[in-house]
């Protein structure tokens, strides 16, 4: 069944006027009801939902002036077009200062009808319109307020983790030096139970300080980032020193740990620490979760688009459901918690939020058990 262009109600208590109007409507697919007093009007109009009210401004029981309140209470885009006889022109002004759209007077013609019906009904449709567009305005604004709520929230959570980050350290590098002190006997002799007590706890120091450290990479990541300008920076010396640094670690875990040849010079437009926050991660990742006798190799490379650097390594992998998590603060793949490999769940946070401002993206292919590659692209430098 079609659905109608629209769902009218004639209030007049003239029989010819209703069933004239009927007959003009309804083969227009217009859907007419009628009623033939005031108070029958009252009641079609708080029972139904309707587009356009033509309405007699005089009847028996009443002026349908009245009933212009009543129709704005059930929808304050209703359309109201009043009926009106020679006589009652005053009254049809009256109605128009209420609220009422247009008048037609009596006689009319079929055509005067359907012009004034089809007017009242893009009346109505403008007007809807025009709701949409506020309410989708105000929507906007409101996503636009709470977005800004969220930054500032964001910053001052940052600033608070740096500020805390910063007090943190100080104590627990104090300590871990105490331990490391009396470990090594230069607090007195130790006996065997004592320095298996104190090794754990210098373990469970190291992890905290790890924690620590990282909570300030990240904070500040966010913090000072607008104060560090990129600059444009050749990444192999970076890469270079990265893989130096995690060397003895990969030596003393059985894993063989090498950087590949580059096919020449290969400069980025990044900052400096950050380049060495984001690839000691990924580096520093792919030879913890190596078991011994497995590889970790840094490929740097060109794209078209870019510039690229594969850390690719043979180790536990990560399980494809939990790969879109990766980067989230504080997440760690379901595997890495159960190895019993420590971490805090931050690295590839801080990987990410250098990226993100850098333009560059991380791109992370992995199979439990068969390893992982994270590559990073970076945009021409050119």
């Amino acid at each position: 069944m079609t659905e109608a262009k629209g769902r009218l109600l004639v209030i007049d208590d003239e029989q010819g006027i209703r069933d004239g109007c009927r007959r003009v409507l309804e083969p227009e697919g217009y859907r007419v009801e009628t009623a033939a007093t005031i108070d029958a009007g009252r009641a079609a109009i708080q029972a139904g939902d309707f587009d356009l009210v033509l309405l007699d401004v005089m009847m028996p029981d009443g002026k349908g002036i009245d009933l212009l309140e009543t129709i704005r209470q059930r929808d304050p885009e209703t359309v109201a077009a009043i009926i009106t006889g020679f006589a009652t022109v005053e009254l049809a002004v009256e109605a128009l200062k209420e609220g009422a759209y247009d008048f037609i007077s009596k006689p009319f013609s079929g055509d005067l009808l359907l012009l004034t019906v089809e007017r009242g009904l893009e009346k109505r449709r403008l007007s809807q319109e025009a709701r949409r567009v506020q309410q989708a305005e105000a929507q906007a604004a409101e996503w636009a307020r709470a977005n800004e709520e969220m930054e500032r929230l964001d910053r001052f959570k940052s600033a608070f983790m740096l500020t805390v980050a910063h007090e943190l350290r100080a104590p627990v590098v104090a300590a871990q030096s105490l331990l490391r002190a009396m470990l090594r006997g230069l607090a007195g002799d130790v006996n065997e139970k004592q320095s298996e007590i104190l090794t754990r706890v210098e373990v469970r120091h190291q992890e905290l300080l790890d924690l620590v450290n990282d909570l300030l990479a990240l904070a500040e990541s966010k913090t000072a980032a607008p104060e560090r300008p990129l600059r444009r920076l050749e990444l192999l010396p970076v890469l270079a020193t990265v893989v130096d640094r995690f060397r003895a670690q990969a030596d003393a875990a059985g894993v063989e740990l090498v950087l590949e040849a580059a096919p020449g010079p290969l400069s980025v437009m990044a900052t400096e620490d950050g380049l060495g926050l984001v690839f000691g991660n990924l580096v520093g990742n792919a030879v913890k979760y190596t078991p011994a006798g497995g590889r970790a190799a840094v490929r740097p490379g060109r794209a078209s688009d870019g510039v690229t650097v594969a850390v690719q390594d043979s180790g536990i992998g990560i399980d494809a459901d939990e790969v879109a998590r990766l980067g989230e603060e504080f997440f760690r793949a379901s595997n890495a918690k159960s190895s019993g490999i420590g971490g805090t769940g931050l690295g590839l946070a801080i990987v990410r939020q250098n990226l993100d401002r850098w333009g560059a993206r991380l791109e992370v292919e992995s199979q439990v058990g068969r390893g992982s590659t994270f590559r990073v692209v970076f945009p021409s430098a050119d």
